[in-house]
């Protein structure tokens, strides 16, 4: 991803910065899209494998990137457990 756009990019609910999703992040987001446990926001399923994402800079909520194309939309950001 574009590091001009990276820099640019915020949360559109809460303003915070995000970051692309490393390696073990992905694999285990994409674990939990492949046992249904991963919603987005509007409470659907998340049921496609994510090849690439964005975190907030609080690691609560991850947007997908398709194609390389940040899906930024509220709806379809994707709840990210919290962590103790």
């Amino acid at each position: 991803m574009d590091k001009k756009l990276l820099d640019i990019l915020v949360c559109p609910v809460s303003g915070a910065a995000v970051s692309l999703a490393d390696g073990d992040t992905l694999a285990r987001l994409n674990e939990r899209v492949a046992a249904g446990d991963a919603r987005y926001v509007d409470d659907s399923t998340v049921d496609t494998p994510l090849e690439a994402a964005l975190i907030t800079s609080d690691r609560s909520t991850a947007y997908r990137v398709d194609d390389g194309i940040p899906v930024m939309l509220p709806e379809r950001g994707i709840d990210l457990p919290v962590r103790a």
